[in-house]
């Protein structure tokens, strides 16, 4: 098998949403892994070293928001490219993210494809 592109964590409490996300990006040579809510999120950013975070904002417990901003605020995991899914869509919430640094924002539904495209521009491998 050869070189994965680089490692993305998608972290989505809905099943089939983190599906679509991690066989999309699977398909395209990426490794994936996976939580479903923020306190994952943040011990498996700390394990696997992900080099994109796909984050949902409504989850239970530990929003995205949250888990953004704790994955700013650590020395490990504030490099890490961090990309919104979310059906928050309204200006505040997007003036929110750029506040708290992340590099992109999807709105769900969202495009397959756009969705690749924005991790592998991220991930760096255009």
């Amino acid at each position: 098998m050869s070189e994965t592109l680089a490692r993305v964590l998608v972290v989505e409490d809905n099943d089939v949403i983190r599906d679509l996300i991690t066989v999309n990006l699977e398909l395209e040579g990426f490794e994936v892994h996976t939580a479903v809510d923020g306190h994952e999120c943040l011990r498996r950013a700390s394990e696997v070293g992900p080099d994109v975070v796909t984050l949902d904002i409504m989850m239970p417990d530990l929003d995205g928001w949250i888990a953004a901003s704790r994955l700013r605020e650590a020395e490990e995991t504030q490099a890490v490219k961090i990309v919104l899914i979310t059906a928050r869509a309204q200006d505040d919430d997007l003036r929110r993210g750029r506040e708290l640094g992340v590099d992109a924002y999807l709105t769900k539904p969202f495009d397959p494809t756009q969705l690749v495209r924005v991790v592998r521009d991220l991930a760096g491998v255009g």
